[in-house]
C-alpha cells in the first residue's frame, strides 16, 4: 500500500457529468455475465473528474487477514479477536490487484486516507493494518486486494446501458452483513424484490 497512490485520493470534487456516486453501491444487473463484475456489489469511494474508484464488497478471496499480516510481516498482538484474524480479504477489483486497500469506520490518522462519510473512510497506506495488528485499529473494516476503476464518463455509459443499478450505500451492508447476503441486501435498499429482478433479466 504505497504512498504514491495518494494522487488518486483526496480530490473529492464533483464529476464533470454532475453525477456523483460517492458513497453509493453499484449493483451488477443479473444480465452482466462478466467474470469479474457479474453478481457484484461495488462501494464507490470517489467519483470526480478523474473518474470513479470503488471496491467490490462481496467477492472474497481465499486469503484471510492472518495470511495478509504474515505476508506483509506484521506481528499480531496477543489476544487479537479471531473475527479479525479470520476475516476474508475481498477481491476489490482488477486495478492494482497486488496491493491492499481498506474500507473502515473513521478512526485514527493514517498517512493516505480519505473520509468518504462519517461512517466510511478509505485508506491505502499500511499504517491502518499496523494499527489493526496492534489491536488499536478501526472496529469495522473491509480489506481488499485491488480496486475497481472507471475512466471519466465510462461508468455513466455502463449505467445508461443498464449494466448497473445504483443506490445510496448503507454501512451495515458494507461492514456487518455476511458476505453472501450483501448482494440481496443492496438490491432491497432500492425497494426491489431480487427474485423479480432476476426474472425480468431472464425475459430481457
Amino acid at each position: 500500500m504505497p504512498p504514491e497512490h495518494d494522487d488518486t485520493l483526496g480530490n473529492i470534487s464533483p464529476a464533470s457529468s454532475g453525477l456523483n456516486l460517492a458513497n453509493h453501491f453499484l449493483i451488477a444487473m443479473p444480465s452482466i455475465q462478466d467474470p469479474i463484475f457479474g453478481g457484484t456489489v461495488v462501494y464507490i469511494c470517489e467519483h470526480n473528474e478523474k473518474g470513479v474508484l470503488g471496491v467490490v464488497i462481496n467477492k472474497p478471496t481465499d486469503m484471510t487477514m492472518e495470511v495478509l499480516f504474515d505476508r506483509v510481516d506484521l506481528k499480531l498482538a496477543p489476544g487479537l479477536r479471531s473475527s479479525v484474524v479470520e476475516q476474508p480479504i475481498m477481491f476489490g477489483g482488477p486495478v492494482q490487484d497486488d496491493r491492499g486497500f481498506v474500507l473502515h469506520t473513521p478512526s485514527g490518522r493514517y498517512s493516505s486516507s480519505v473520509t468518504v462519510t462519517d461512517d466510511v473512510a478509505f485508506t491505502t497506506s499500511i499504517d491502518v493494518l499496523e494499527a489493526v495488528a496492534s489491536g488499536s485499529g478501526p472496529h469495522r473494516m473491509l480489506v481488499s486486494i485491488g480496486y475497481a476503476g472507471w475512466s471519466p464518463g465510462q461508468l455513466e455509459e455502463e449505467i445508461l446501458r443498464n449494466g448497473w443499478l445504483t443506490v445510496g450505500a448503507d454501512a451495515k451492508v458494507l461492514f456487518d452483513l455476511p458476505i453472501e447476503e450483501r448482494y440481496t441486501a443492496a438490491i432491497k435498499l432500492l425497494g426491489i424484490d431480487p427474485l423479480m429482478l432476476a426474472t425480468e433479466a431472464g425475459h430481457a
